[in-house]
């Protein structure tokens, strides 16, 4: 199962390592990732494969919901065809 993560956030030192050390720790694969600094603010999607994870899905979600309230970032994951659909017009 594939789905799209998102982070936002005042820029700091490790956040693209912080998020990937989480998802890696639960055998999830980083398949496409952009990031980018607007002024002050960090911000990345990312497209990872969770077909694998040790966790069920939403607590993977709970899991980085809560690494990024321990940096003062926004994290969500959401399953890649709830995301296709919610963005469909």
């Amino acid at each position: 199962m594939r789905a799209i993560v998102t982070v936002i956030g005042k820029d700091q030192v490790g956040i693209i390592a912080s998020v990937c050390a989480l998802l890696a720790e639960h055998n999830v694969n980083v398949l496409d990732i952009s990031q980018t600094i607007l002024q002050d603010y960090f911000t990345m999607i990312m497209l990872v494969d969770a077909a694998h994870t040790d966790l069920p899905f939403a607590e993977l979600v709970t899991a980085l919901e809560s690494a990024g309230r321990e940096r003062d970032l926004v994290i969500h994951a959401q399953r890649e065809d709830i995301f296709n659909a919610m963005h469909r017009i």
